[in-house]
């Protein structure tokens, strides 16, 4: 399938001169609600049927059944930053790897200005994303990126058919849209250590790539390369923007990215009623069903990922289950949820590399105040029409991929 778009406004300066819809709003039955407050949790590197009936994800199920589900949703591409960033600006942006920014770089250039593909096999940082160009095509079967030919692959993209060519693209995300928009945004980012964001690769909560261990301390075995990479950047797309890093606009700058606690973090700022507009949440790597090597059992990788339940860590997908349902309470205790139109969507950013016959499918659940409940949608869904979801849900313009015809909002979730 092609898709095509004709290219948006530049930006000027670090903030969105204009932003003009590339194609004409598709015709859809249903019309998208304006929502006043959306909660987006994104989770990893676990398909649709790892899930869905999963007995280590009760709570999760639980949602799929009393809420709204879409049964056939799928991730765009691999590895996850790239899905990342299509969730929240609508393209690759010419990144299909997990590479971290190339921080505050204003002398590099932009992978959509220079058209070089920042892949598995390029170990370079990534330059801010910024200006104007075009992205990477994503193939519905991947034979180039972290695959040696296609034995054993080829890797599936979306669902296997679909695919996209390379299209005129701007860089620039949701953020910028609703800043611009007078509306309010935060990355809430578990295990982000408590000196911010700004030039932090990983981190486990306190220490980071950027601490500086003393001699003792590392003799003790107290080293960067010790630390359990809980918090990871690869997992914050706003701050690959070169928008955000310059920190121009105190509103969308790297001040957005904030912990789970302390008096800016996401529990407080529930507790106040305090919310953004729009909150993107991405629990550590513990807890988001991603894993690490070095973090003990419950967080360990799993043993087989081959697309099925089998040889999956039941203590991992446990401890994502009761993570999802912590956020979910507290958000639904605040004094936020209960005033206006309100959204959770819960989803996994793809199925950590599908290979044949499993496809890039992945669920997601929409929980609102104010919808009817137990919607199943069979509709083709992928990341894209996320991304015009929520510009549609705050008035937004689109962006990018989200502006194709197939990119319609998924609002048959949302319907009283």
């Amino acid at each position: 399938m092609t898709l095509k778009h004709t290219a948006l406004a530049l930006l000027a300066g670090a903030a969105i001169a204009a932003v003009v819809p590339a194609a004409a709003a598709p015709k859809h039955p249903l019309a998208m609600p304006r929502l006043d407050h959306v909660w987006v949790i994104m989770m990893e590197n676990h398909g649709y049927v790892q899930i869905i009936n999963n007995p280590y994800a009760p709570f999760v199920n639980q949602e799929a059944q009393t809420a709204n589900l879409a049964a056939n949703y799928f991730a765009v591409a691999h590895p996850s930053l790239t899905n990342y960033l299509e969730v929240v600006g609508g393209s690759n942006f010419g990144i299909t790897d997990d590479d971290s920014p190339d921080w505050h770089d204003a002398s590099c250039q932009p992978n959509i200005v220079s058209g070089v593909n920042n892949n598995e096999a390029d170990p370079n940082p990534i330059c801010p994303i910024a200006g104007a160009g075009t992205d990477q095509p994503t193939p519905a079967l991947d034979c180039s990126n972290e695959v040696n030919g296609c034995p054993p692959g080829p890797v599936i993209n979306i669902d296997g058919i679909e695919s996209y060519n390379a299209a005129a693209t701007v860089g620039a995300m949701i953020g910028d849209q609703l800043v611009a928009a007078g509306k309010s945004w935060k990355s809430y980012q578990e295990s982000l250590p408590p000196g911010g964001a700004d030039g932090v690769n990983y981190g486990d909560g306190q220490f980071s790539n950027l601490t500086q261990f003393t001699a003792a301390e590392q003799a003790l075995g107290e080293t960067t390369g010790a630390e359990v990479q809980l918090y990871a950047v690869k997992h914050n797309p706003f701050n690959y923007f070169a928008s955000v890093q310059s920190g121009v606009n105190p509103a969308n700058s790297l001040a957005n990215s904030v912990g789970f606690d302390g008096p800016n973090g996401l529990y407080h700022d529930l507790a106040v009623n305090q919310a953004p507009a729009f909150s993107f949440i991405a629990p550590n790597q513990c807890s988001d069903q991603h894993g690490r090597g070095n973090a003990g059992p419950f967080c360990a990788f799993d043993p087989n990922d081959n697309g099925t339940q089998n040889g999956l860590n039941p203590g991992l997908i446990q401890q994502g289950d009761q993570t999802v349902q912590k956020l979910v309470s507290s958000i639904k205790a605040s004094p936020v949820w209960k005033k206006g139109h309100n959204a959770i969507i819960i989803l996994w950013d793809e199925d950590d590399y599908s290979v044949s016959p499993t496809t890039n499918q992945v669920a997601l659940i929409v929980d609102t105040n104010f919808t009817r409940k137990r919607v199943t949608s069979n509709n083709f869904y992928n990341h894209f029409n996320l991304t015009n979801t929520l510009e549609a849900a705050f008035g937004l313009p689109c962006l990018n991929h989200a502006c194709d015809p197939q990119s319609y909002p998924m609002a048959d979730l949302f319907q009283r």
